[in-house]
């Protein structure tokens, strides 16, 4: 829009939902608007990690931003699953958004096309549950049209693309250039053989023709048979790329006549195949060629760098997706208020009140303790994203728990099922205040140490390099770490299954009474640019 670039972002479980980013040069991305921040627009009470809002597709036309996307309330892991796809709009990027409307259920991944003529389309893939135990659930791309005066779709869907040999056909958007319609698709999955396939018409409607090239973009250049993908995966390893897993994109032509691809990417642990910063966005530079988009540098593989538009207050080169990279993040609760709810989330629901309070104590956050780690409808979890392979936490904080259902610390986490927590709590054995570092793989939890702490205040802290980790905590003066050290891999999005990536926070829980709170100071999120792998 002019000069001004946004992008949206999913947040699946992770409220607010969706997180829209602003520049002016590709480069330099600041936060924008997090537009579906109260219930009356976002509700996901109850849903399954890394289901909630996926895909979010943001456009301008005729003096509106369109925002679309999916709410998904029953796990993706089964046959039959629930997509809602809903669309919003607003005057500014900052809104206020009006309330979300009903669109339809039959896919997910919708986006909205605003044809030169005036109309608007839906596309979205169609999910057909028939198919999964044989592979065909992605049976192709459906198109509707959208009125937006009466805000409803009308006439009947049409399946107008069904993917390529590649299958997995999803993540649809429409583009109009020199007469030709453009489809650009995602095709081969969420994971290591994802890619970007095109293909045009002269009809909205179709046929449509696949791009000699195809793909547009990829992390793995191979067969598109999915056994031969996994025996190529297993024997050659990773191909080399910095961005793995490229995928799922849309174009975008700036000021200047360029034309980018924004893109899903994924940057393994060094020496592994464990992505624990979860789902991030990179940018290719495209040109046209005989009527078709081509990658700049030639070939499918993702560009590590790319140039940024012409803008004096920028560097001449910026990396393809953001580099892990020595950041330092303090966070005063009693005084940062702005920069906390700009970089952290909560879990499903808003902030509250009754559960998050800057003025209940003067200089710090007040968090009541709610329900437990498992929960998927009422925690007290306040947590950022985990932005680099090797990083150091640390929050301090007064806590007073009186059982060993009152607790209150650190979380490192990536879903109910796995996830790390260092926690005071009070064991009545010895009456005693005690410090406990617990594990939780795949749903079973496992104490990794506990030590008497005495009374507070009291400050943990967490140390990652790489697949491994350590929590600990400070005793007059003196760091002590605990035993019991922390497998990483296993909060990553191969390892569980899902999109979001490793989180790091604060939480509070009372399991008796949902009454005990803490009392938190500060947050200290210290990124290095080391990490090992294995």
């Amino acid at each position: 829009m002019g000069e001004d670039y946004y992008i949206a972002n999913s947040t699946f479980e992770w409220y607010p939902g969706v997180r829209i980013y602003h520049s002016r040069n590709l480069a330099d991305w600041e936060l924008a608007g997090m537009p579906l921040d109260r219930t009356a627009l976002l509700d996901m009470t109850g849903v399954n990690a890394s289901d909630g809002i996926w895909a979010p597709c943001l456009s301008w036309s005729g003096g509106w931003f369109y925002l679309i996307f999916t709410v998904v309330h029953t796990s993706h892991q089964y046959a039959m699953f629930d997509t809602p796809n809903y669309v919003t709009r607003a005057r500014k990027i900052e809104g206020p958004w009006e309330e979300p409307v009903y669109l339809n259920s039959s896919g997910f991944d919708p986006s909205l096309f605003h044809d030169d003529d005036g109309r608007k389309w839906l596309v979205n893939m169609e999910w057909d549950y028939r198919g999964v135990a044989f592979g065909r659930a992605f049976p192709g791309i459906l198109l509707q049209e959208y009125d937006s005066e009466q805000k409803r779709l009308v006439g009947s869907p049409k399946k107008i693309f069904p993917g390529t040999a590649r299958r997995l056909t999803e993540g649809p958007h429409l583009y109009k250039k020199d007469g030709w319609y453009y489809l650009v698709c995602a095709e081969g999955g969420t994971s290591w053989f994802h890619c970007v396939t095109v293909a045009r018409s002269k009809k909205i409607g179709g046929p449509y023709e696949v791009h000699p090239g195809n793909p547009l973009l990829t992390s793995w250049e191979g067969t598109p048979d999915s056994d031969v993908y996994e025996k190529e995966l297993e024997e050659r390893g990773l191909n080399g790329c910095l961005l793995q897993k490229a995928g799922h994109g849309s174009l975008c032509q700036g000021p200047g006549g360029r034309w980018y691809l924004a893109h899903l990417c994924s940057r393994p642990i060094p020496g592994t195949r464990s992505c624990v910063l979860g789902r991030e966005t990179a940018i290719q530079e495209i040109v046209w060629k005989d009527g078709w988009p081509w990658l700049k540098g030639g070939g499918s593989l993702p560009a590590e760098t790319y140039e940024v538009e012409d803008d004096p207050g920028s560097p001449d080169e910026s990396s393809a997706a953001a580099e892990s990279g020595g950041s330092i993040c303090l966070y005063r609760f009693g005084q940062d208020r702005d920069l906390v709810l700009r970089d952290f989330q909560t879990l499903r629901r808003p902030l509250s009140s009754e559960d998050f309070s800057f003025e209940a104590r003067p200089g710090y956050l007040r968090l009541r303790g709610r329900e437990s780690l498992y929960s998927r409808f009422r925690q007290s979890i306040l947590a950022r994203r985990q932005t680099d392979f090797a990083f150091d936490a640390r929050t301090s904080f007064e806590f007073s728990p009186e059982s060993f259902q009152h607790m209150a610390g650190l979380v490192y986490r990536y879903n109910e099922e796995n996830q790390y927590a260092c926690l005071v709590s009070f064991d009545e054995a010895a009456g005693e205040r005690v410090v406990t570092a617990v594990a939780i793989r795949q749903g079973i939890l496992r104490v990794l140490d506990t030590r008497p702490v005495g009374e507070g205040p009291y400050t943990l802290t967490l140390q990652v390099d790489g697949v491994r980790g350590h929590f600990g905590f400070l005793r007059e003066g003196v760091w002590e770490l605990f035993d019991g050290e922390l497998d990483t891999e296993i909060l990553s999005d191969d390892f569980t299954g899902g999109f979001t990536g490793a989180f790091v926070g604060i939480v509070a829980m009372d399991l008796r009474s949902q009454e005990k709170y803490a009392d938190f100071a500060d947050f200290c999120y210290t990124g290095r640019p080391e990490g090992r792998g294995r």
